[in-house]
């Protein structure tokens, strides 16, 4: 194994539990940070979307951090968060300033940084996208 791929396992393993905590989250507090948090900040159909959200994250997270679709688990995270500092940190940056902006968008920051080098390089070899492209690859050796 390479750097590289250690690299890459400890972002989708850091990337992913981030998702994956937050989804849980939504359905343990949903008031606070599912369809309530949703409701407060304008998302339409606070009730559904909050949830589905969640689920979204879940699902994706846990893709992430076993490195399964890893590319197809990124894109709906990514716009998840695209949409999140969309919704509460622009509007921060506009009534509280700069400073706070940037101290609580920390974290939703480094997850959009993280999601796009995960789409840029992938998975890398401690993955199980690459364990399955490496069984595709190999001859059957039983075929004949």
């Amino acid at each position: 194994m390479k750097r590289r791929d250690w690299g890459l396992f400890l972002l989708r393993l850091l990337v992913g539990w981030v998702f994956l905590s937050e989804g849980i989250q939504k359905f343990l507090f949903p008031g606070a940070l599912g369809a309530g948090r949703f409701e407060k900040i304008g998302i339409p159909i606070p009730n559904f979307s909050g949830p589905f959200v969640g689920i979204v994250e879940i699902v994706c997270g846990a893709l992430l951090i076993v490195g399964l679709w890893t590319t197809l688990a990124a894109i709906p995270l990514l716009i998840d968060i695209v949409v999140a500092i969309g919704t509460t940190k622009f509007p921060m940056l506009l009534k509280q300033g700069f400073w706070a902006a940037m101290h609580e968008g920390r974290t939703d920051f480094c997850m959009l940084l993280g999601l796009v080098v995960i789409l840029l390089l992938g998975a890398g070899n401690l993955s199980l996208d690459a364990h399955f492209s490496q069984a595709k690859a190999a001859p059957d050796m039983n075929a004949a």
